[in-house]
């Protein structure tokens, strides 16, 4: 059965096409500083927003038109997934991304939860070596079920860890069974609504404990993929630890996790933290920790996650130089974690939605791309720092200075004339890569 019959696979027709079901800019067999567009980008569909988002929100009633929902949950969990590898196919993305819920009901326990599982799984690789497709990172949602109202691993009842850690280890289970490059951890309830009745140590101990028995599963069945931490500031929570990735990182260099863990950075992410997207990249390229994105983008006159698919080139652009600056962002790649507006509600504003954020992504390659080659970046910073090229800020950087002998030389060159960055001039200057 096809679910979008009227529409073909999504092919490269150039910026002047009038065909909504055509890319404008990504053009997966262009080849971009040596390499290909597709493997540059690695784009990745995300199951849940794709397939199991309704359209509702606090205000309203699902609206999505949806014509895979069956007569059972099971059935509904079948028709998905041979719905889910026609859209990657017609879109020409070669990864995706999954929560355990996204996929299989849960059931009525976990034994039950399990079985699902098994079994739509076995679906999803016998579509995996049909297509070509192939798994970027699952993880296990542990924190939409009424038993993570307190947290996961870092929960106050210690049925509700026991819970978590099997949920983590089925992941790794299906991780392996499906060859996937990635495990991420989003700690969504990993937080606190009030430090009145918390203890935050006990808890990220708690946190740090259970990353470590998943690192040790994995060597023990022979799995280890690139294990990924995803900031978040709050929401759900009011507070959580993972706020922003020079938060996380230290919580990965306090737990001595630097060798198996990396970051997972979304774009809304950063701007609920009051980041941009390109300083997280940035933060975690600096501790080599760049593992993966999510690329959406958030409204910002709205105070929430609002995960919309990716159109503003400007900051994509900014945020793809980081990538290429870091020589790449495999095992990760660019996941869609982004839902189509409430008013896109037709199938194929799926299909559409896509469209618009591998094309914005196209865009910013090309145009980060020619940053890079023409080195108006570097060159701005080399001019920028240039007093430590030489003289006494040689020294410094040598390590040959101290306070004293830096005091001598105050004191001999107390006239510091500075130069202006002229900052305007060089946005100026951005804008012309960009359009």
């Amino acid at each position: 059965m096809t679910y979008f019959p009227e529409i073909e696979k999504i092919r490269y027709e150039g910026p002047k096409t009038d065909n909504m079901f055509a890319f404008r800019h990504y053009d997966a067999e262009e080849v971009v500083l040596g390499k290909k567009m597709k493997d540059h980008l690695r784009f990745a569909i995300a199951y849940w927003h794709t397939m199991t988002q309704d359209g509702s929100d606090p205000f309203g009633a699902p609206v999505n038109k949806r014509t895979w929902i069956g007569d059972t949950e099971m059935e509904t969990a079948k028709n998905r997934v041979e719905a889910f590898f026609e859209i990657c196919e017609k879109l020409g993305a070669e990864f995706f991304c999954f929560h355990d819920v996204d996929v299989a009901p849960a059931g009525e326990t976990l034994e039950e939860f399990f079985q699902n599982l098994d079994e739509i799984t076995d679906l999803i690789k016998e579509k995996m070596e049909q297509t070509g497709i192939k798994l970027l990172w699952n993880t296990a949602n542990m924190f939409s079920h009424p038993r993570f109202n307190n947290g996961a691993a870092s929960t106050n009842n210690a049925e509700v860890y026991a819970y978590a850690a099997a949920q983590v280890k089925k992941g790794l289970d299906i991780s392996k069974k499906l060859g996937g490059e990635n495990y991420v951890f989003w700690g969504g309830r990993e937080g606190y609504e009030t430090l009145l009745n918390t203890d935050m140590k006990f808890e990220q101990d708690n946190i740090a404990r259970l990353f470590k028995m998943a690192i040790a599963y994995g060597e023990k069945i022979g799995h280890k993929p690139q294990f990924l931490l995803e900031p978040k500031p709050k929401e759900p929570s009011k507070h959580q630890y993972d706020f922003d990735a020079a938060t996380t990182m230290a919580f990965i260099q306090h737990y001595g996790l630097e060798g198996d863990f990396k970051l997972n950075l979304e774009a809304n992410h950063a701007t609920l933290a009051g980041h941009t997207f390109e300083h997280e990249i940035a933060v975690a390229r600096s501790y080599n920790a760049l593992g993966s994105l999510d690329a959406n983008q958030g409204d910002m006159l709205l105070g929430w996650d609002t995960d919309e698919f990716p159109t503003n080139v400007f900051d994509s652009t900014l945020a793809l130089y980081e990538v290429l600056e870091n020589g790449g962002i495999a095992p990760g790649g660019i996941n869609f974690d982004s839902k189509v507006r409430r008013s896109s509600f037709e199938m194929e504003d799926l299909l559409l939605a896509h469209i618009a954020g591998m094309d914005t992504y196209a865009r910013a390659l090309k145009a980060a791309a020619k940053l890079k080659e023409d080195r108006f970046l570097d060159e701005l910073k080399e001019k920028r720092y240039a007093s430590f090229q030489e003289g006494i800020g040689a020294k410094i950087v040598a390590d040959e200075e101290n306070l004293e002998t830096l005091t001598d030389y105050a004191l001999a060159h107390d006239q510091i004339e500075l130069e202006s960055s002229h900052i305007e001039y060089v946005k100026s200057r951005l804008n012309d890569y960009l359009f």
